[in-house]
């Protein structure tokens, strides 16, 4: 494999794979690798001969940097000046845990590494960086100054164990937020990737997670991303939601199906006090369906989730959550963009719970006794400013959500469509980063799509009529050599 080049491109920074394969739709301008160098208008920056597996990307917009994680390497880029050298902290694990790892038989090479997989901004001069460690994950603060012109970009701290921070294995997805100096992860807790929890982590209060080994609520999750997102005027009614995909089993009990979905819980559960201690207690999942409808009533789904963006509106309600779906089907290959309006996300959890019935565990609407705050809701909030804790929730609450994660409705797309479908190309959508721009005849939503070609095509959507919607590829760029 060529070695990855990172780039960064004035207003956007998109990771994607490389593979082999390079045939694209047509775009009004195509610039090659080279070409693209040309312009003037990108840079690459190399700081090892080997490939590092450049993954995450955190965006900085106090100090007008994006810091990235890679293997072995923290680097800090000046995105108002891309010609600067970039910072860079080398944080390698240590040489007895390198040993370990490979005794234990992981990969030397793609395994056995500090593979960086959590950056957060912790306070206003510290982040909290996460490794994989050598699988034996370790944390530090890193500090960055309180202004970009210092050029600060150093460790300040002894390593700390990252273990409910970050996953073990550097080649499972680590999603996480930062809230109050409390960090929220979706990853693998343990060594051998069998234990998946959305946890809250480095916090005064209770470490709290999701129920453990309880299928109803993880089955075998992969993790995409995860937000805070406000619910309402009431701070305390905010939630979390994690994007991820996971694999179900069909009521035969013998075939596994790939549903994407969406989980959320309240940032301020303490757990019950009885039942779920130290559990989420408004921990609740919906399915989210990307799909298509076949001329004969068939509907044919993009069930894997591969990104997430949020276009934040001037009302919160109003907020867009764009998705990057792919197919797992061998015969159906082709990958898609959906689009979600958050009142329709927050429609369906607070509509019907779902629950399994009759021989055959077919999922039907609830029909009993809802109890008393609605499962879901956040202490402290506007339905419960007498409740100032989850641990006053009711038993038979915390009993409904241990049974009853899962709601019924699945979340539709706007038009129950997908805004952009690829079909029979050689490559499929990774990432997604989305932008409102002004013309002269109103106001776009432009589109920038990472392939697992390693270029990223920007898009237009054109507005054609109430329920349909055209689309323009600008240009795409090569950007990984």
């Amino acid at each position: 494999m060529a070695l990855l080049l990172l780039h960064v491109l004035i207003g956007i920074f998109i990771y994607s794979s490389h593979v082999k394969g390079s045939s694209q739709p047509q775009a009004r301008v195509f610039l090659t690798f080279n070409e693209l160098q040309e312009t003037k208008t990108s840079e690459y920056y190399r700081i090892s001969h080997n490939p590092l597996d450049y993954r995450i990307l955190f965006m900085d917009e106090d100090q007008d940097r994006i810091y990235v994680g890679s293997k072995d390497h923290i680097l800090s880029l000046n995105i108002n000046n891309i010609s600067q050298d970039p910072l860079s902290i080398f944080w390698p694990a240590s040489a007895n845990k390198v040993e370990e790892c490979k005794m234990a038989g992981k990969d030397p090479t793609h395994g056995c590494g500090n593979f960086v997989r959590v950056i957060q901004s912790y306070n206003r001069t510290h982040l909290y960086v996460c490794g994989s460690g050598a699988f034996s994950p370790v944390c530090v603060y890193v500090n960055r100054g309180r202004r970009s012109e210092e050029q600060i970009f150093r460790i300040d701290s002894k390593c700390e164990s990252g273990k409910g921070r970050c996953s073990f294995n550097p080649n499972v997805n680590t999603v996480s937020v930062m809230i109050n100096e409390e960090l929220f992860s979706g990853m693998y807790i343990d060594f051998m990737g069998t234990d998946a929890a959305i946890f809250r982590s480095l916090t005064r209060r209770n470490a709290v997670r999701t129920d453990q080994h309880n299928s109803k609520w993880l089955s075998e999750p992969i993790f995409v991303d995860a937000h805070v997102i406000p619910d309402g005027t009431d701070p305390n009614d905010a939630k979390v939601y994690f994007f991820f995909k996971e694999r179900l089993t069909d009521n035969s009990g013998s075939t596994k199906q790939i549903h994407s979905m969406i989980a959320r819980i309240c940032p301020n559960d303490t757990g019950g006090q009885r039942s779920l201690v130290n559990k989420w207690t408004t921990f609740l999942k919906a399915r989210l369906v990307c799909s298509v409808m076949d001329e004969d009533g068939t509907e044919t789904y993009f069930d894997e989730l591969e990104d997430v963006f949020l276009l934040e509106m001037d009302n919160p309600r109003t907020t867009l959550v764009y998705g990057i779906f792919t197919t797992s089907s061998s015969i159906f290959k082709g990958s898609a963009v959906c689009v979600y309006h958050l009142s329709d996300i927050q429609t369906v959890f607070n509509g019907p719970f779902a629950h399994k019935e009759g021989p055959n565990h077919q999922l039907i609407p609830y029909q009993g006794r809802i109890p008393y705050p609605r499962p879901g809701t956040c202490p402290g909030g506007a339905f419960t400013p007498n409740m100032r804790t989850t641990k006053e929730f009711p038993d038979d609450v915390v009993t409904f959500i241990r049974n009853h994660p899962l709601m019924f409705n699945p979340i539709y797309p706007i038009h129950k469509r997908p805004l952009i479908i690829r079909i029979g190309t050689d490559y499929k959508y990774t990432k997604i980063a989305v932008d409102r721009v002004n013309a002269a005849d109103g106001r776009y939503h432009v589109l920038f799509l990472g392939t697992d070609q390693g270029t990223v095509q920007k898009v237009v959507v054109l507005p054609t009529n109430f329920s349909a919607s055209g689309e323009l590829i600008l240009e795409e760029l090569e950007v990984f050599q």
